[in-house]
């Protein structure tokens, strides 16, 4: 169960303690897209999220890492001229690897924020690299995700009996 288990859970990318982070090492943040930060019809950043992501920029390399398609990814980071990683096939750690090779990054400098355990929390933890679970923005989710969602419940019903990880209950 320790796999789908985050280093940090907090409400939303706003809640992330940036410079806790920052202190530790992390170069490096790799943003889940659908349902981290931006619902999954917005084609491009909402106006706060791209103002806040600007910011970040300044002081990290900001990545955005989804199992989306180059289209929607593209689209979407165009507005802050961000990189990409588009098909990454979490929780697979492709994707991360692509990453880590652009700048030939430590893990240990990396970090991946996303809403969901069974692909972003576990491609982050299969890879060994800092993870951040943030709540879902929305309800509504790609077909393959209510798959997902289905297994995430029934991890988070053991995590909960267990006492290590419950909805709702954030830490850092």
């Amino acid at each position: 169960m320790n796999k789908f288990i985050p280093k940090m859970y907090v409400k939303s990318i706003y809640d992330i303690d940036y410079k806790k982070l920052k202190k530790s090492g992390i170069k490096c943040i790799m943003f889940d897209l659908d349902n981290t930060l931006a619902l999954i019809d917005e084609a491009e950043p909402p106006k706060k999220v791209l103002q806040f992501l600007k910011k970040l920029q300044r002081e990290f390399d900001i990545y955005i890492i989804s199992n989306n398609y180059k289209k929607r990814i593209e689209k979407f980071c165009q507005p802050f001229d961000c990189d990409f990683v588009f098909f990454s096939l979490k929780p697979s750690t492709l994707g991360l690897r692509r990453v880590k090779r652009k700048k030939n990054y430590q893990k240990s400098e990396m970090c991946i924020v996303g809403d969901q355990l069974v692909t972003d929390i576990l491609a982050g933890n299969r890879f060994k690299v800092y993870t951040v679970l943030v709540d879902p923005l929305g309800e509504k989710d790609l077909k393959i995700t209510s798959l997902n969602r289905y297994l995430e419940n029934k991890i988070l019903k053991k995590t909960a009996r267990q006492g290590t990880l419950e909805r709702g209950k954030y830490y850092e």
